[in-house]
């Protein structure tokens, strides 16, 4: 009897400070988000703005079409001969 109820009181203990406060204050349902003092409410061009390179943003989209067109290619030469081939580089066009 004596374990529960310090099992019971390590629990209340441990899960007070959890259930006190969440540090958030929501304007709505869902839109609970607050800037840090100090912090801009727009990040565009103030200076915490990453101003991303565009070239560096568009290497992902670059390599995902080679991706696909050498997928094109395999499934291509597959359906012709029945077998799968994974090096592009041996698929006669």
């Amino acid at each position: 009897m004596r374990t529960l109820i310090l099992a019971l009181g390590a629990t209340l203990a441990l899960a007070a400070p959890a259930l006190a406060y969440d540090g958030t204050k929501c304007k709505a349902p869902g839109t609970c988000w607050e800037p840090k003092p100090g912090f801009p409410e727009k990040i565009a061009g103030s200076k915490y703005d990453p101003k991303h390179d565009p070239k560096e943003l568009n290497k992902q989209a670059e390599s995902i079409k080679g991706m696909e067109e050498r997928n094109k290619k395999r499934i291509e030469n597959a359906k012709k001969t029945g077998k799968f081939e994974y090096d592009v580089a041996k698929i006669g066009n």
